[in-house]
């Protein structure tokens, strides 16, 4: 077996060991292990990116490497160094907690890596489960006990129904197609997609992924648990989690829903449903991570826009969003951890004045709001547009309309919190916000990826619709 293909699996297994060996062998030291951290995620991204084109089938073809596998790999592996970047400061978990945060945060981010590896339903079910376990600890380790206790029970008896859901429609799945790889499900199961009991197991099938995202009916944990857990954590469920579930919904759809109109239309139903019930839920929020909660739901929804077309466009237009997610969610939330360093959940109210305080962050979150809101030229403004041409081309005009005024809807809210930020005068003075070098380099930074990109979407355009092709040739 060629084991290269499997080198951003086996690096971020070995840095996982190295933290979980550094607990028993040596006593916590922060600044220590969050440097180590940081050169072994920047590691991993140089090894994700150097192993971009691999291809090939490791144990028994339960996992594959193609060009699909791999871009969503070095999304993940971008992912866990930004979170790690935001990770030096954390008072808001004990000391001897230190180390099992770094070996969980590794461990989940290598069972994503496998998850959207994954050719085998079962493989599929249990690189989510691992991962699933791995955010139910991580929400529970924030120092305020009871409040972090309460979010990961719920984000946990969430998970374990929509898991129970998810194994149930795989043998349902197994029961009518007497298959469970991929590569063999994709042959079989367009044939009989129209019989009940391979429509209601697909249903179910996806149902463990949709927790994962966060769509309607599955997103009743997302409000409670963004609140309860650390920010961080919080940052990386907002970003990393669901770069993982797009990447693994997209290979799901594609192996399995080509000609369903049944499945279409239940797809568009939960997209209508997640955006707008999403929408509507954040603009009554006045904490600031319940809100960024309610509007990963919203996202959820456009996301589905794109996966329902089942074609390379829509895949790559999928595609595409997914990073755009990872870049926008990632920058709201480095706002949110440098504007309450204490580890506190900042409320919209706490913002204000923030223009004065710290004009870097002020930009970066006001950027990054305009492009969760898809206002040109941002990166999301691009990601949208992708999307509705997708739906456009497959004919759901009504659909698109709908996606519009759930823009415009999402516009109102998130303009409420630029408006704390720079119009609104705080009633007492607020304590000064002081970023690190290093932290106004990544929010420049942030800044530039989102505008830019936003202008120039062409090379990530170009390498999204590649990726698809492996899906949709």
């Amino acid at each position: 077996m060629n084991w290269m293909i499997a080198a951003p699996e086996v690096f971020t297994f070995l840095a996982a060991l190295w933290f979980l060996v550094l607990s028993l062998a040596a006593p916590p030291n922060p600044r220590r292990e969050h440097l180590t951290a940081l050169l072994l995620s920047l590691a991993g991204v140089g090894i994700c990116l150097a192993s971009v084109t691999a291809d090939g089938y490791l144990f028994i073809k339960a996992y594959r490497a193609d060009l699909f596998s791999q871009v969503f790999k070095a999304m993940l592996s971008l992912g866990l160094f930004l979170i790690i970047c935001i990770c030096g400061e954390m008072r808001d978990i004990e000391d001897r907690n230190r180390h099992d945060f770094y070996v969980l945060l590794f461990l989940c981010t290598l069972a994503m890596m496998l998850l959207v590896s994954g050719d085998h339903l079962v493989a599929i079910y249990l690189s989510l489960e691992l991962s699933s376990y791995c955010l139910y600890i991580l929400v529970g380790l924030r120092r305020n006990q009871d409040v972090a206790l309460e979010a990961g029970i719920k984000y946990f008896l969430v998970g374990i129904l929509s898991s129970a859901i998810m194994l149930f429609g795989i043998a349902m799945l197994y029961a009518a197609a007497q298959a469970t790889f991929l590569s063999e499900v994709v042959r079989v199961l367009p044939e009989m997609i129209h019989r009940p009991v391979v429509l209601i197991g697909l249903l179910l099938t996806l149902g463990g992924i949709f927790f994962k995202l966060a769509v309607f009916p599955f997103h009743f944990w997302a409000p409670d648990t963004y609140q309860g857990a650390m920010s961080q954590v919080a940052a990386y469920i907002a970003t990393a989690s669901k770069v993982a579930a797009i990447g693994v919904i997209l290979r799901v759809v594609a192996a399995a829903g080509q000609g369903s109109d049944y499945l279409v239309h239940v797809l568009v139903g939960l997209a209508i449903v997640s955006m707008t019930v999403g929408n509507l839920a954040a603009i009554a929020q006045k904490d600031v991570k319940r809100l960024l909660a309610f509007s990963t739901m919203a996202h959820s929804g456009y996301v589905l826009m794109g996966v329902l077309c089942m074609s390379r466009v829509g895949y790559a237009s999928v595609i595409f969003y997914a990073l755009s997610i990872l870049v926008m969610k990632f920058a709201a939330f480095l706002v949110v951890v440098a504007v309450a360093p204490d580890g506190s959940n900042p409320r919209i109210g706490d913002l204000a004045g923030l223009h004065r305080r710290s004009p870097v962050l002020a930009l970066v979150l006001m950027v990054s709001l305009f492009s969760l809101a898809g206002i040109p030229p941002t990166i999301g403004f691009t990601s949208k547009f992708l999307v509705f041409v997708a739906a456009m081309e497959k004919g759901l005009f009504a659909l698109v309309v709908i996606a519009m005024i759930n823009v415009l809807i999402s516009l109102y809210y998130y303009l409420l919190v630029i408006k704390a930020a720079y119009q609104t005068e705080p009633a007492h003075e607020p304590p000064s916000v002081v970023l690190s070098p290093s932290l106004k380099a990544l929010s420049v930074a942030l800044v530039g990826v989102m505008v830019v990109a936003g202008f120039f979407p062409n090379p990530l355009i170009e390498l999204a619709t590649a990726a698809a092709r492996v899906l949709a040739p």
